[in-house]
């Protein structure tokens, strides 16, 4: 029986046209394609959304803190103790070792600055507290405050030679960069000579003056 070539036509229009309206409907029912329905826009957002801070950011905090107060304390006790291994990086430069080394073998006037000044101001404030049972009291106070400005003086003079002695030799044993400004060299080497010997942190090496570095 023949076929009409224009009917043969419309037939495969039609089956293609079927097909293409039966593929979103598979896909909807989850039969073709990935196996699974596709997830919506929202959903998908959703899902890859994280949160900046985790839950568990304050006990993260206390542990943090609690690391750093331990390794604080353990820093302090090596300077108490004089275990340089297990100073701050700062304190185990080989210069400031070196500066350590110095200050702590040579004898430094500003060393007793503290306990002099105390003594000084207590002494002039009692004398003006009693200046009318105490004679000459106003001459005394101006004896005291001399001494104490010459005092001063001395220190600043024997700070200041200190640090030109000092600054060659660490310019002649570690270069220039030990003597940089941002390295506070000259300020930690005055802070350590006007403190009391027993008080310094770290700890000097030996117990007695005389060490010199080498």
């Amino acid at each position: 029986m023949a076929v009409n070539k224009k009917d043969a036509d419309n037939e495969g229009q039609s089956a293609k046209r079927t097909q293409r309206t039966q593929a979103p409907q598979d896909n909807k029912d989850g039969q073709v394609g990935k196996g699974r329905p596709t997830p919506k826009r929202k959903v998908a957002q959703a899902q890859n959304i994280r949160p900046l801070v985790p839950k568990d950011s304050a006990v993260q905090r206390k542990a943090a803190k609690q690391r750093l107060r331990e390794r604080e304390n353990r820093e302090y006790e090596a300077m108490r103790t004089g275990d340089l291994q297990n100073m701050p990086k700062a304190e185990r430069l080989p210069w400031r070792v070196y500066v350590r080394d110095y200050v702590d073998a040579r004898f430094n006037i500003g060393e007793f600055f503290i306990p002099v000044a105390l003594v000084i101001l207590l002494l002039s404030v009692i004398v003006t507290a009693f200046a009318r049972q105490i004679p000459y009291s106003i001459q005394i106070t101006m004896i005291l405050m001399t001494i104490l400005y010459l005092y001063l003086f001395a220190i600043v003079i024997d700070v200041v030679v200190m640090w030109r002695k000092l600054k060659k030799l660490l310019i002649a044993k570690f270069g220039e960069q030990s003597v940089a400004k941002g390295m506070r060299t000259g300020s930690y080497a005055w802070s350590r000579a006007i403190q009391l010997r027993r008080w310094r942190l770290p700890k000097p090496r030996y117990k007695e003056r005389g060490h010199w570095p080498k």
